[in-house]
Parts: C-alpha cells; structure tokens; sequence
C-alpha cells in the first residue's frame, strides 16, 4: 500500500474541513447529494461517451496501480545482468541458458534467450523497444483517461453552480432564500474542483510517475542485454548501468559487486 497517497488524500480532505471549520463554517452547509451526483456523475458519464466503456469500468485497475507500491528493484537488476555479463566472459554467451528459469522478469528472459539464440543486435533492440513502446502505450491510456476526467469535472462544477443560479433568478421574489440558493450554487463548483485537484489529477500524475520508473527499468534491461552481447566489461557495463540511478543508489551495487 502506498502510504504517501493514502497519507495526501486524508490529510488533503481533513485540511479543508479544518480550514471551514476554523473560519467558523459549518460542514453541514458544504454537504449537498445533488451536487456531488452532478460533479462526479455528470463528469464519469462525459467520460463513458469519450472512451471505450471497457476502459472507464476498468477505472479501479488503475485506482490499484496507484495504491500499490511497485516493486523495481534496479539494483538487483543490475547486479543480475552484471552476473550474467561476467558468466558470458568466462563460458559464452550459450552458457547463459542454463540460469535463464531463474530470472523472473518476463522482459529480461527474453531479452537474454535473444542473446542465447545469436539474434542480430539491431532485431534485438527492435524487439525489446517495441515491447517497451507498448507497454507506455497501455500506460498512456490510463493516464490519459485520468487527464481527461480532472479536465471534465470542474466544467461540471460549473454546470451545476449554472442550474443553482438559474434556479435562483426564477425565484427573485423570495428575497430571504437568495443567500442559501447562491451557497448552494457555488457549492458545485467547489466539489467540482476538489475532485479534480485532490483525486483526479494527482491520480493522473502518479500513474505518469509509475511509468516513468517502469521504462527506467526496462531501459536498465536493454542496455545490460546489448552490452552482455557486444562482450562489454563486466565492470564497464556496471558503470554504465549505475548511470541511470541517483548517485545515492549506486553505492549498493557497488558494495553488493564486492561482497561478491
């Protein structure tokens, strides 16, 4: 479970009560069921008429995605494709076959059976970037699934604060009811916005956030496989591998190579 999200959404919900609170508001003035149908039902059926339904029921995979924290382990990785670099040194790259039931990593296995089977560098790297475009492909249909829906609900926050309003001119002559019509109204366009900034758009951000570190992994991957098959250094293809990390990440590889 991801703490950080779970942490922002509570402590983002329980500030804003607080500050109506502390501004002497009453929570019961800012509850209104019409208006968070208009917001969050309006805005799903605008996205359930832009996108294959099949995608926007699928809405809670990706909710998953979110809460869930991935497990990239690219110091592993690197020590693993350091490992294999060093066997393919001393016994060839055929004797890589042997530990390839052992690598978990689907991407990685068959990456490395490419390099068993004597593949052409070129068609490997085809192969392995093709997988990884389509995998931000998949990616970028949540995300934009997302970005399309923080973009559609304040819109409707302002339908619904529209409806109060002309629900309001239509009855000027009641005077004492025109302060809680116009809070009502505005009402709308304040759950339309939360819903957008609180959940919607952080959603669509760490999705963004998930992908980025998913392709650095497979990016990892695909340098280690084509350095393994040029018969790189072990010790240069694990610098080079360390490059993509923060510095302040390095140093585990490094203390794991020695330790070995």
């Amino acid at each position: 479970m991801d703490l950080g999200t779970i942490i922002g959404l509570v402590a983002g919900f329980a500030l804003t009560i607080m500050a109506i609170l502390s501004s002497g508001g009453n929570i019961a003035d800012y509850l209104n069921l019409p208006s968070l149908l208009m917001v969050v039902g309006g805005s799903f059926g605008a996205i359930l008429v832009a996108s294959p339904m099949s995608r926007v029921l699928g809405v809670m995979r990706y909710v998953n995605i979110v809460l869930r924290v991935p497990v990239l382990e690219y110091e592993r990785t690197i020590s693993g494709l350091v490992n294999f670099s060093e066997k393919a040194r001393r016994e060839g790259l055929l004797a890589l076959e042997d530990d390839l039931e052992e690598v978990e990593d689907e991407f990685m296995r068959k990456g490395i059976q490419l390099v068993v089977d004597g593949t052409d560098p070129d068609i490997i790297r085809s192969v392995l970037y093709n997988d990884l475009n389509q995998l931000q492909e998949r990616h970028a249909v949540g995300i934009k699934l997302f970005d399309d829906w923080g973009k559609i609900a304040p819109a409707f926050g302002m339908i619904g604060t529209l409806a109060g309003l002309i629900a309001m001119l239509a009855n000027l002559e009641d005077t004492s009811a025109i302060g809680p019509n116009m809070s009502l109204a505005l009402i709308t366009t304040m759950y339309g916005a939360l819903f957008a900034n609180l959940i919607l758009i952080p959603i669509k951000s760490k999705l963004e956030d998930r992908d980025r570190d998913e392709a650095l992994l497979r990016e990892i991957m695909i340098e280690g496989i084509l350095s393994i098959q040029s018969g790189d250094n072990p010790r240069i293809l694990e610098e080079k591998l360390l490059s993509f990390l923060p510095p302040v990440r390095r140093d585990a590889v490094r203390q794991e190579s020695a330790g070995e």
